[in-house]
């Protein structure tokens, strides 16, 4: 296989398709989606935070985008409430499993 023929199977390599656009899209339905109060309210009953859920979809939006520097503290932000509630349920107590307060940000994004 010649390094012209690579080229034409990897999409984006040599200035093949741009999936920018679809990509946005498909984000934007998925924020609101993840805005819509009965999705909020049937992630909150399964124990889902649905702020969590789109700072995580803002992280994977901003890692497409090769920013990857906010996704990276995004996805940081994500884990680390996503352990605190595994670890604040494990203890018994409870608390914020569904809570829908916005997670904190420390990139001063939201």
């Amino acid at each position: 296989m010649s390094r012209d023929d690579d080229e034409e199977e990897r999409p984006g390599a040599g200035g093949g398709i741009d999936p920018g656009p679809e990509l946005a899209a498909v984000f934007d339905d998925l924020e609101t989606l993840l805005k819509n109060g009965d999705v909020i309210a049937a992630l909150t009953s399964r124990g889902i935070n649905a702020s969590i859920a789109l700072l995580a979809a803002d992280a994977l939006r901003a890692y497409l985008a090769d920013r990857k520097a906010d996704a990276a503290e995004d996805f940081a932000t994500v884990a680390e409430e996503i352990r605190g509630r595994l670890a604040a349920s494990a203890e018994g107590s409870g608390t914020d499993a569904g809570s829908q307060g916005e997670p904190s940000r420390s990139n001063g994004r939201r």
